[in-house]
């Protein structure tokens, strides 16, 4: 099984993120392969829940049309176990805080190990009440995922110093979404973390939504996250937004791909 390492060992690496069950497991199932083979080198799977506080329109929408469609925990663990049996490329579950508790934070952390996930990434949690989950993902070789936003300022040095996996840079402040234009000063964020934890690849998120913003993004980082801008595509297209959302992943994989 690769890890999550392995996903930034070759140039700068693309994440795509997805609600699983939207508009339906199976499709969910067939992007995943379809992402892969466009390039994709790591992926986010977002589990729905009824009050996702850091997502735009976008994909709360996402959560909602999936969450009606009946889909549970329990029934994306089961997808996961399918697309195991076709591939390994590193995966991670991006959710909230809630979801884990109401599973049993100990038995989903198990289980989502135990059915080949590589990480976890909750937004809704601050770093300094992370330690509740933090311990149990090490327990069970999961990593936590910690998140960093510009207004970290000195705190970036500290959570990168005790993060595992990767971290999740926050380009911009507000929810998820695109953006015509990114102002943050990335590359100081970015510069931080790698003095703080050199061995830490950091990964640019939020508001990333063509080839051109994509491209600057990967340049001040080790890798770019792309959520908003596929679940959008999902949105349009429905049962039919596998070869869209492929073509879409290659596109931006392309523009990334010779980066240093």
């Amino acid at each position: 099984m690769r890890d999550i390492k392995s996903a930034f060992s070759n140039g700068k690496a693309f994440i795509p993120f997805i609600t699983a069950g939207d508009p339906s497991l199976d499709v969910t199932e067939q992007l995943i392969y379809a992402m892969e083979e466009a390039g994709a080198d790591l992926i986010e799977i977002g589990i729905p829940f009824s009050d996702p506080t850091a997502e735009g329109p976008v994909i709360q929408a996402a959560n909602e049309r999936a969450l009606s469609g009946g889909v549970t925990t329990d029934k994306i663990f089961d997808m996961v176990v399918n697309v195991r049996k076709k591939t390994d490329i590193p995966m991670v579950f991006m959710t909230y805080a809630n979801v884990v508790f109401s599973y049993g934070t100990e038995e989903f952390v198990k289980k989502a190990k135990e059915i080949g996930m590589q990480g976890l990434i909750l937004p809704d949690v601050p770093f300094e009440e992370k330690e509740e989950f933090d311990t149990i993902c090490r327990e069970h070789g999961l990593a936590f995922i910690s998140l960093i936003a510009p207004t970290s300022h000195e705190r970036i040095a500290t959570i990168a110093k005790e993060a595992s996996g990767f971290l999740y840079c926050v380009s911009s402040l507000g929810v998820t979404g695109t953006r015509s234009t990114i102002t943050t000063d990335i590359g100081a964020m970015v510069e931080l973390v790698r003095k703080a934890n050199p061995e830490l690849p950091a990964a640019i998120g939020f508001g990333i939504s063509n080839a051109e913003t994509a491209k600057k993004m990967a340049e001040k980082s080790d890798g770019v996250i792309v959520g908003s801008a596929i679940v959008k595509l999902i949105a349009a297209h429905g049962e039919n937004a596998v070869p869209e959302v492929k073509a879409f992943v290659a596109e931006l994989k392309n523009a990334i791909r010779d980066i240093r």
